[in-house]
């Protein structure tokens, strides 16, 4: 089994290689606009990683405040915003248990593919771990702000098929109030061999299904946004 915390604190350029070829044809973005436009919005963006969402919103809200527990991962996504010559965002390193935010001070909590570790990460306590984790994020909210949440729905499947790990957490985000929708993702790489060896390197050795199309080799992904709303 792919041991990802090693892989978040030590391999933020291979995992940045993989994730970049996510979403190829561009489904993401207008799926989280679809729940808010966020324009004028202040976000923060929790368990940024090397940034692939941060450089999808960063253009459109009013402040992007991009956090993460792993400085590796985080110090990849403040090189590639610093690229994008914007002034209004900021980066600082944060634990999901533990954040340090004022309350009331962000419209919109956004995280991507990593909210789901406040729960598999802490074993049979994970259900009150997940409450606490979450109580925090509606104490940061300003009334009617959103918490919206991006998690895998299976790699390799062309329809919702959730990884086992992450049923329990999920089920509970379906059983709280969240509402939710899915969207394809899929990878598109150069090739086989660029496909093989990034599919194995984050997601293990079991083979990937793999269709060769004009636009180079596909692996299909399932992905899901859930949203609540803060009252």
């Amino acid at each position: 089994m792919t041991d990802t915390r090693q892989i978040y604190q030590n391999d933020a350029e291979r995992y940045h290689a993989l994730v970049s070829t996510e979403d190829h044809e561009g489904n993401l973005l207008p799926a989280i606009l679809k729940i808010d436009a966020l324009v004028g919005k202040d976000v923060i963006e929790l368990g940024a990683g090397t940034g692939r969402l941060s450089f999808l919103i960063a253009p459109l809200v009013k402040s992007l405040l991009i956090s993460d527990i792993s400085m590796h991962m985080l110090s990849h996504a403040v090189s590639q915003l610093k690229r994008m010559n914007l002034a209004h965002w900021y980066a600082c390193l944060e634990s999901h248990d533990a954040l340090p935010f004022a309350p009331h001070s962000t419209d919109i909590v956004l995280a991507g593919w990593s909210f789901c570790y406040a729960a598999i990460y802490v074993g049979d306590n994970w259900e009150a771990q997940l409450e606490k984790v979450l109580a925090q994020v509606y104490t940061i909210l300003r009334p009617k702000g959103k918490l919206i949440l991006v998690e895998s729905l299976g790699t390799g499947v062309e329809t919702p098929h959730a990884p086992d790990v992450l049923r329990d957490y999920l089920g509970y985000l379906d059983s709280h109030e969240f509402t939710s929708d899915w969207i394809r993702t899929d990878y598109c790489f150069k090739n086989a061999v660029e496909a093989e060896s990034l599919t194995r390197f984050f997601f293990g050795e079991n083979p990937m299904p793999m269709i060769q199309t004009d636009a180079g080799v596909i692996v299909p992904e399932c992905t899901g946004l859930w949203c609540k709303i803060n009252e």
